[in-house]
Protein backbone atom coordinates (compact mmCIF):
# COMPACT_ATOMS: atom_id res chain seq x y z
CA UNK A 1 0.00 0.00 0.00
CA UNK A 2 1.12 3.54 -0.73
CA UNK A 3 1.99 5.78 2.17
CA UNK A 4 -0.03 8.95 2.50
CA UNK A 5 0.70 12.05 4.58
CA UNK A 6 -1.54 12.28 7.68
CA UNK A 7 -4.61 14.42 7.13
CA UNK A 8 -5.13 17.65 9.06
CA UNK A 9 -8.40 19.00 10.41
CA UNK A 10 -9.75 22.41 9.43
CA UNK A 11 -10.90 23.42 12.90
CA UNK A 12 -12.69 26.63 11.91
CA UNK A 13 -16.06 25.29 13.12
CA UNK A 14 -14.86 22.21 15.01
CA UNK A 15 -15.75 22.69 18.68
CA UNK A 16 -15.12 20.22 21.51
CA UNK A 17 -17.81 20.01 24.19
CA UNK A 18 -19.15 17.59 26.80
CA UNK A 19 -22.25 15.88 25.32
CA UNK A 20 -23.50 15.08 28.83
CA UNK A 21 -23.49 18.77 29.81
CA UNK A 22 -26.26 20.96 28.35
CA UNK A 23 -24.39 24.16 29.17
CA UNK A 24 -21.36 22.82 27.33
CA UNK A 25 -23.60 22.12 24.32
CA UNK A 26 -24.95 25.69 24.39
CA UNK A 27 -21.42 27.04 24.68
CA UNK A 28 -20.42 25.04 21.61
CA UNK A 29 -23.10 26.87 19.61
CA UNK A 30 -22.06 30.21 21.08
CA UNK A 31 -18.55 29.53 19.77
CA UNK A 32 -19.95 29.68 16.23
CA UNK A 33 -21.32 33.22 16.58
CA UNK A 34 -18.22 34.95 15.13
CA UNK A 35 -18.50 32.81 11.99
CA UNK A 36 -22.20 33.62 11.84
CA UNK A 37 -21.47 37.35 12.16
CA UNK A 38 -19.06 37.13 9.22
CA UNK A 39 -21.92 35.72 7.14
CA UNK A 40 -24.13 38.59 8.33
CA UNK A 41 -21.43 41.08 7.34
CA UNK A 42 -21.10 39.55 3.87
CA UNK A 43 -24.87 39.44 3.36
CA UNK A 44 -25.42 43.06 4.41
CA UNK A 45 -22.50 44.34 2.35
CA UNK A 46 -23.71 42.50 -0.74
CA UNK A 47 -27.37 43.47 -0.35
CA UNK A 48 -27.12 47.03 1.01
CA UNK A 49 -23.67 48.32 -0.04
CA UNK A 50 -23.66 50.62 3.01
CA UNK A 51 -20.46 52.55 3.75
CA UNK A 52 -20.96 52.21 7.51
CA UNK A 53 -21.14 48.42 7.31
CA UNK A 54 -18.05 48.37 5.11
CA UNK A 55 -16.19 50.50 7.66
CA UNK A 56 -17.28 48.26 10.51
CA UNK A 57 -16.23 45.11 8.66
CA UNK A 58 -12.86 46.65 7.81
CA UNK A 59 -12.40 47.37 11.51
CA UNK A 60 -13.40 43.82 12.37
CA UNK A 61 -10.76 42.43 10.01
CA UNK A 62 -8.14 44.83 11.37
CA UNK A 63 -9.05 43.74 14.91
CA UNK A 64 -8.52 40.10 13.91
CA UNK A 65 -5.14 41.02 12.43
CA UNK A 66 -4.18 42.64 15.74
CA UNK A 67 -5.24 39.49 17.58
CA UNK A 68 -3.13 37.35 15.23
CA UNK A 69 -0.12 39.52 15.93
CA UNK A 70 -0.65 39.61 19.69
CA UNK A 71 -0.93 35.84 19.92
CA UNK A 72 2.35 35.31 18.10
CA UNK A 73 4.07 38.00 20.14
CA UNK A 74 2.89 36.81 23.57
CA UNK A 75 2.98 33.06 22.71
CA UNK A 76 0.97 31.92 25.71
CA UNK A 77 -0.36 28.38 25.48
CA UNK A 78 -4.01 27.43 25.88
CA UNK A 79 -5.25 25.49 28.95
CA UNK A 80 -3.87 21.95 29.16
CA UNK A 81 -7.40 20.51 29.14
CA UNK A 82 -7.98 21.91 25.64
CA UNK A 83 -7.48 19.44 22.78
CA UNK A 84 -6.85 22.02 20.07
CA UNK A 85 -3.72 23.86 19.02
CA UNK A 86 -2.45 27.41 18.69
CA UNK A 87 -1.76 30.19 21.14
CA UNK A 88 -4.45 31.40 23.49
CA UNK A 89 -3.48 34.94 24.56
CA UNK A 90 -5.64 36.91 23.89
CA UNK A 91 -8.84 35.04 23.06
CA UNK A 92 -9.81 35.79 19.45
CA UNK A 93 -13.48 34.96 20.10
CA UNK A 94 -13.63 37.38 23.03
CA UNK A 95 -11.85 40.09 21.07
CA UNK A 96 -14.09 39.59 18.03
CA UNK A 97 -17.44 39.80 19.82
CA UNK A 98 -16.30 42.64 22.09
CA UNK A 99 -15.29 44.74 19.09
CA UNK A 100 -18.56 43.94 17.33
CA UNK A 101 -20.86 44.65 20.27
CA UNK A 102 -19.14 47.88 21.34
CA UNK A 103 -18.84 49.21 17.79
CA UNK A 104 -22.52 48.46 17.21
CA UNK A 105 -23.38 50.13 20.53
CA UNK A 106 -21.43 53.29 19.73
CA UNK A 107 -23.01 53.45 16.29
CA UNK A 108 -26.55 53.04 17.63
CA UNK A 109 -26.11 55.55 20.46
CA UNK A 110 -23.80 58.21 19.00
CA UNK A 111 -23.81 58.06 15.19
CA UNK A 112 -27.18 56.65 14.15
CA UNK A 113 -29.78 59.44 13.97
CA UNK A 114 -32.74 57.93 12.10
CA UNK A 115 -35.51 60.14 10.79
CA UNK A 116 -39.14 59.00 10.64
CA UNK A 117 -40.79 58.62 7.26
CA UNK A 118 -44.39 58.32 6.12
CA UNK A 119 -44.13 54.53 6.17
CA UNK A 120 -41.80 53.80 9.07
CA UNK A 121 -41.13 54.92 12.64
CA UNK A 122 -37.47 54.23 13.55
CA UNK A 123 -36.24 52.84 16.84
CA UNK A 124 -36.18 55.31 19.71
CA UNK A 125 -33.01 56.01 21.70
CA UNK A 126 -34.26 53.79 24.53
CA UNK A 127 -34.92 50.94 22.11
CA UNK A 128 -31.46 51.36 20.60
CA UNK A 129 -30.01 51.35 24.12
CA UNK A 130 -31.81 48.09 24.93
CA UNK A 131 -30.55 46.57 21.68
CA UNK A 132 -27.02 47.62 22.63
CA UNK A 133 -27.37 45.97 26.04
CA UNK A 134 -28.52 42.75 24.38
CA UNK A 135 -25.49 42.86 22.06
CA UNK A 136 -23.09 43.35 25.00
CA UNK A 137 -24.71 40.56 27.04
CA UNK A 138 -24.49 38.25 24.03
CA UNK A 139 -20.81 39.10 23.63
CA UNK A 140 -20.23 38.35 27.31
CA UNK A 141 -21.93 34.96 26.86
CA UNK A 142 -19.66 34.09 23.92
CA UNK A 143 -16.56 35.16 25.85
CA UNK A 144 -17.60 33.17 28.93
CA UNK A 145 -18.22 30.09 26.81
CA UNK A 146 -14.54 30.00 25.88
CA UNK A 147 -13.65 29.56 29.54
CA UNK A 148 -16.37 26.97 30.13
CA UNK A 149 -15.19 24.87 27.19
CA UNK A 150 -11.54 25.12 28.40
CA UNK A 151 -10.40 26.81 25.20
CA UNK A 152 -9.01 29.76 27.16
CA UNK A 153 -8.11 30.78 30.68
CA UNK A 154 -10.03 33.63 32.33
CA UNK A 155 -6.98 35.86 31.89
CA UNK A 156 -6.86 35.16 28.15
CA UNK A 157 -10.55 35.94 27.76
CA UNK A 158 -10.30 39.18 29.76
CA UNK A 159 -7.30 40.21 27.67
CA UNK A 160 -9.31 39.51 24.51
CA UNK A 161 -12.20 41.63 25.79
CA UNK A 162 -9.83 44.46 26.70
CA UNK A 163 -8.09 44.35 23.31
CA UNK A 164 -11.44 44.30 21.49
CA UNK A 165 -12.78 47.21 23.56
CA UNK A 166 -9.68 49.36 23.05
CA UNK A 167 -9.54 48.69 19.33
CA UNK A 168 -13.29 49.37 19.03
CA UNK A 169 -12.95 52.82 20.61
CA UNK A 170 -9.90 53.64 18.47
CA UNK A 171 -11.63 52.47 15.28
CA UNK A 172 -14.80 54.42 16.06
CA UNK A 173 -12.71 57.55 16.65
CA UNK A 174 -10.85 56.92 13.38
CA UNK A 175 -14.05 56.48 11.35
CA UNK A 176 -15.50 59.58 13.02
CA UNK A 177 -12.49 61.50 11.78
CA UNK A 178 -12.95 60.03 8.28
CA UNK A 179 -16.54 61.23 8.26
CA UNK A 180 -15.94 64.72 9.64
CA UNK A 181 -12.96 65.36 7.38
CA UNK A 182 -14.92 64.34 4.29
CA UNK A 183 -12.95 61.20 3.41
CA UNK A 184 -15.99 58.94 3.53
CA UNK A 185 -17.96 61.29 1.27
CA UNK A 186 -14.98 61.45 -1.10
CA UNK A 187 -14.64 57.66 -1.14
CA UNK A 188 -18.29 57.16 -2.01
CA UNK A 189 -17.93 59.48 -5.00
CA UNK A 190 -14.98 57.57 -6.49
CA UNK A 191 -15.51 55.67 -9.73
CA UNK A 192 -15.16 52.23 -8.12
CA UNK A 193 -17.58 53.03 -5.28
CA UNK A 194 -20.15 54.36 -7.73
CA UNK A 195 -19.82 51.26 -9.89
CA UNK A 196 -20.35 49.08 -6.80
CA UNK A 197 -23.37 51.22 -5.79
CA UNK A 198 -21.94 52.08 -2.37
CA UNK A 199 -24.20 54.42 -0.39
CA UNK A 200 -24.35 56.00 3.06
CA UNK A 201 -27.96 55.99 4.18
CA UNK A 202 -27.96 53.88 7.35
CA UNK A 203 -26.66 56.76 9.48
CA UNK A 204 -29.99 58.55 8.98
CA UNK A 205 -32.25 55.66 7.96
CA UNK A 206 -33.07 52.28 9.49
CA UNK A 207 -32.02 49.26 7.47
CA UNK A 208 -35.64 48.15 7.84
CA UNK A 209 -36.75 51.20 5.86
CA UNK A 210 -34.18 50.73 3.11
CA UNK A 211 -36.15 50.81 -0.12
CA UNK A 212 -39.50 50.38 1.67
CA UNK A 213 -40.70 53.93 0.93
CA UNK A 214 -39.88 53.46 -2.75
CA UNK A 215 -41.73 50.11 -2.72
CA UNK A 216 -44.85 51.69 -1.20
CA UNK A 217 -44.69 54.52 -3.72
CA UNK A 218 -44.45 52.04 -6.57
CA UNK A 219 -47.46 50.08 -5.28
CA UNK A 220 -49.53 53.27 -5.07
CA UNK A 221 -48.61 54.15 -8.65
CA UNK A 222 -49.63 50.70 -9.84
CA UNK A 223 -52.96 50.92 -8.03
CA UNK A 224 -53.53 54.38 -9.46
CA UNK A 225 -52.84 53.16 -12.98
CA UNK A 226 -55.10 50.15 -12.47
CA UNK A 227 -57.86 52.38 -11.13
CA UNK A 228 -57.51 54.75 -14.05
CA UNK A 229 -57.92 51.91 -16.53
CA UNK A 230 -61.05 50.67 -14.79
CA UNK A 231 -62.58 54.15 -14.93
CA UNK A 232 -62.07 54.23 -18.66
Amino acid sequence: MEDYAPLASLSLTHVHYNPADRISYICAWLALIPQGLCIVYATLIWSNREAEILLMFAGQLACEAVNWGLKRYIKEERPREMHGKGYGMPSSHAQFVTFFSLTLTMFLLFRHVPHPTETHTPLTFVQRLLLSIVAIISAAAVASSRIYLNYHTPKQVLAGCAAGAIFSVLWFAFTTYLRRSGWVEWGIETYLARQLRVRDLVVEEDLVDSGWARWEERKLKRRGLAGGKKVK
